[in-house]
């Protein structure tokens, strides 16, 4: 990747999709290129404005103690977009892993502007695409960018019209896929039996904690906040180490014992996720709570309320707890 200074594309821009998840599904096999292009549109100007403020907070701090702090940012800011599911909010995974994306896309455009690049110009979203791995080299995700959107839509297009939840499952899935969530076989260091077996496995602790949410629905959110912290990692190490920007892995803290505290509260987390419903099922058998005369729909009324109420709390709580350290990091 250039490590010149770019200037801001001129021309004019294309016209906004009114809602991207629309357009996505509009037309699955661009999916790709169709987030590459909002997010440069729309995260281009807030990641220059961000890195700017980020220089006022921090203007001793060299260029690797601020991709430092966008890593860390970015990180925390991806979980809280992303891991927003669970229970009746499944419902909304492609959502939320389209906020993710486009976040995760944020931070690696951000990291361009600490090492003085321009975020806004097109190469970004080229960038982006070869880091996700969509493509192998920039040169081939620019043409891919610049292709007629029409005739790049006949890209995933059968003998046949899919229906609009197959057309849904499998974009949600590629998204998986985008946000490393599920790697590839080529990604899986080893050979190519350990390969599978890596894919395998992850598909299989997927489809078990999905039907485990079914019945536990708030084990969902510490799995999914637990995937995305790893996955964005990953991804952000691989943008600093392309715009050759030379950032520390984060510190794995450990308690006294020599516990990490950060997996002790990960274990914390999943068991309040399934106390909490079990709590609902003792309270709907021991008072005898009845809903169109019967207990399970009692319980499903209860585990849903409970999911929604702890997953907005959980939501709001991260939401405030970022905004406070920012505030902090903005008053040093």
């Amino acid at each position: 990747m250039s490590r010149r200074r770019d200037r801001a594309p001129a021309g004019a821009q294309a016209p906004e999709p009114r809602n991207l998840l629309r357009e996505v599904l509009a037309r699955p096999g661009r999916l790709p290129e169709l987030l590459a292009g909002f997010a440069l549109r729309h995260n281009g100007p807030r990641a220059a404005r961000s890195v700017a403020r980020l220089r006022e907070e921090m203007p001793e701090a060299d260029a690797s103690a601020l991709g430092a702090a966008v890593i860390a940012r970015g990180t925390r800011a991806t979980v809280a977009e992303g891991a927003f599911v669970g229970g009746p909010f499944l419902v909304f995974i492609p959502v939320a892993f389209c906020a993710a994306l486009l976040r995760q896309a944020r931070t690696v455009m951000e990291l361009a502007a600490v090492t003085g690049l321009d975020p806004t110009a097109p190469e970004r979203a080229a960038e982006l695409l070869v880091l996700q791995g969509v493509y192998p080299d920039t040169q081939s995700a620019a043409r891919a960018l610049a292709e007629d959107p029409e005739a790049g839509s006949t890209q995933s297009a059968g003998p046949a019209p899919r229906s609009r939840w197959t057309v849904l499952v499998g974009v949600t899935l590629r998204m998986a896929r985008l946000l490393g969530l599920l790697t590839t076989g080529e990604e899986s260091r080893g050979s190519r039996l350990r390969a599978w077996a890596v894919r395998i496995g992850q598909w299989a602790l997927l489809l078990a904690v999905l039907a485990v949410g079914m019945v536990v629905p708030l084990v969902w959110m510490p799995y999914m906040a637990v995937s995305y912290r790893k996955a964005t990692r990953r991804l952000l190490a691989r943008a600093a180490d392309s715009y050759l920007l030379h950032v520390p892995p984060p510190e794995r803290r450990r308690g006294a014992a020599g516990l990490d505290p950060g997996a002790l509260a990960a274990v914390v987390r999943v068991l309040s996720s399934v106390l909490v419903p079990a709590g609902v099922v003792l309270l709907v058998l021991l008072a005898d709570l009845r809903t169109a005369g019967g207990r399970w729909p009692a319980l499903l009324v209860g585990l849903a309320a409970a999911s929604a109420a702890v997953g907005a709390w959980w939501h709001l709580r991260r939401r405030r707890r970022a905004g406070r350290e920012d505030a902090a990091a903005a008053g040093r």
